[in-house]
């Protein structure tokens, strides 16, 4: 199952945590079950292992991710500043989980590309920069998480991973996965499951904590979302939602309560691909899912510098929403060649 790691490198990372004694973990922005359950999973190891670890993120995860062991001693960029910095500053290695350019980290990012102790990358996503001293850069992984525990498995530490390193670890894998429903076509993700749950994972739990569980105001959020606010481009087979800042407030909006609402259109029988647009404070959150192999991942990219995976992307729109979807919209039939020719109509 470990095959296709360089054993190379995984003799360098498992020198690089035997000489470090205190290793940051850190993540990208707006973190969600991935980057949250990677660092923290290997977090768990690290002083299982008799390190120090510490998970500095760039701002506030969200609450659906509380449940984690460790979530509360998460240490928030944007709410602590000057103790992530020091964080940061007595570290002898820092492990960069689930993003691919230090952008990802926003102002976080300056800081972590001027430390100076060894920096190695953890990362499924596509055209990493290689802004570390050893990278693991794996896109055709189902998650982080998936590639965390394949390379703990592989430097030997299977045995040392405890009942709280493998559910986090889990979470990523299933969150990233929405419950190994997409972004899992290698039956080897089945065993990684397998060897997590054999920790005595509670895969229920994580499912509705991570994924099903919703506040009130998120449930009335989504539905009105899906009610008023979903364009269905028909010629296209597409699927587009904008919400903005006024309507955010409205329903008293948190952090992760749109989380997974882009994917709901995908159920429509006919429907390939689904974008979703929020007005956040500093910027247009552009968040994408398709099927049927339809590139959302180099829309983001020609349209707004983003990026991600083939079927699950992601980019940031500096201007207004309604100039984001202009832009979205009229430049999504240059896509239509990558719609498959016999689909159903959608009703």
């Amino acid at each position: 199952m470990n095959k296709m790691l360089e054993s190379g490198d995984i003799a360098e990372l498992r020198k690089w945590i035997s000489e470090a004694e205190h290793i940051v973990l850190t993540c990208h922005v707006r973190p969600d079950g991935d980057a949250i359950g990677s660092t923290l999973g290997m977090a768990h190891l690290l002083k299982t292992l008799g390190r120090r670890a510490s998970v500095v993120v760039p701002d506030h995860p969200p609450r659906s991710l509380a449940f984690l062991p460790g979530f509360k001693e998460i240490s928030i960029f944007t709410r602590h500043e000057d103790y992530c910095r020091r964080l940061m500053a007595e570290a002898d290695l820092i492990i960069c989980c689930d993003f691919n350019k230090l952008s990802r980290q926003d102002a976080l990012g300056a800081v972590t590309g001027a430390m100076e102790c060894r920096k190695v990358l953890v990362d499924h996503h596509q055209k990493p920069d290689y802004f570390c001293d050893l990278t693991f850069s794996y896109p055709d992984m189902s998650s982080t998480c998936e590639l965390m525990f394949r390379i703990i498995a592989a430097m030997g530490y299977y045995p040392e991973i405890s009942l709280d390193s493998a559910t986090c670890l889990c979470t990523g894998l299933l969150t990233d996965t929405r419950n190994l429903t997409v972004n899992c076509k290698n039956p080897d993700i089945y065993e990684v499951l397998m060897r997590l749950l054999e920790k005595g994972v509670d895969k229920q739990h994580i499912v509705q904590e991570a994924l099903l569980a919703q506040s009130l105001g998120s449930l009335r959020l989504q539905s009105y979302a899906l009610s008023e606010k979903l364009e269905v481009l028909d010629d296209l087979h597409g699927a587009v939602i904008t919400l903005g800042h006024d309507e955010l407030k409205r329903f008293g909006y948190e952090r992760g309560d749109t989380e997974g609402l882009v994917n709901t259109p995908l159920n429509v029988n006919g429907i390939v691909f689904s974008f979703f647009l929020r007005e956040d404070d500093d910027c247009i959150k552009v968040s994408a899912r398709s099927q049927e192999d339809f590139p959302v991942s180099l829309v983001c990219e020609d349209l707004f510098g983003g990026g991600g995976h083939l079927m699950a992307a992601g980019a940031e729109f500096h201007g207004t929403l309604a100039e984001c979807r202009r832009i979205l919209i009229e430049a999504l039939p240059r896509y239509r060649q990558y719609i498959p020719s016999r689909l159903p109509k959608i009703e």
